[in-house]
C-alpha cells in the first residue's frame, strides 16, 4: 500500500477531472519504483501530480486528466512516446510525443501502464548501458 500524498499533491489529485483514476496510477507508480528499487520524489511540476526518479536513472512522470481519459505525461524531447506506440499499440491512445491517455470509461491496464513506469523510470539507465 501506498503512503498518503502530502496535502499540496492530494489537492492537485483532487481537483483533477478524474482523481481516482490518478490515485489509481499514483499508486502504481510508487509501486513499479519500490519493485524495481528507485526511490522517486513526488512534487508538483506545473501544477500537475509530478514523480521524479534520481537523476541520470530515469525521467520526470506527470499525471493529468481530461472530462474523459488519465493521463501520464513524460519529457516531450525523449523517445519514450514512440517506445510505448511500438509496444503497445492497442492498449493505449497517445498525444503527439508527450502522453498516454487511458479512458475514464475503461479498466485500467495496469500490467501494460507497469511497463511504461518502469521505462520511464530507467530511461536514462537504459541509453547509457551498451546494446
Amino acid at each position: 500500500m501506498s503512503k498518503a500524498p502530502a496535502p499540496d499533491m492530494a489537492h492537485a489529485i483532487g481537483a483533477t477531472a478524474a482523481p481516482d483514476r490518478l490515485r489509481e496510477i499514483r499508486a502504481l507508480i510508487l509501486r513499479t519504483a519500490a519493485e524495481m528499487g528507485i526511490e522517486v520524489t513526488e512534487a508538483l511540476k506545473w501544477g500537475q501530480p509530478a514523480f521524479l526518479p534520481p537523476k541520470r536513472d530515469g525521467t520526470t512522470i506527470r499525471l493529468g486528466a481530461t472530462p474523459t481519459h488519465a493521463k501520464l505525461f513524460v519529457h516531450c524531447q525523449t523517445t519514450l512516446i514512440d517506445q510505448y506506440r511500438d509496444r503497445f499499440p492497442t492498449e493505449f491512445t497517445y498525444e503527439g510525443n508527450r502522453a498516454v491517455l487511458m479512458p475514464l470509461d475503461q479498466p485500467l491496464n495496469a500490467d501494460a501502464l507497469a511497463q511504461v513506469i518502469a521505462l520511464a523510470l530507467t530511461y536514462h539507465r537504459r541509453k547509457r548501458t551498451p546494446k
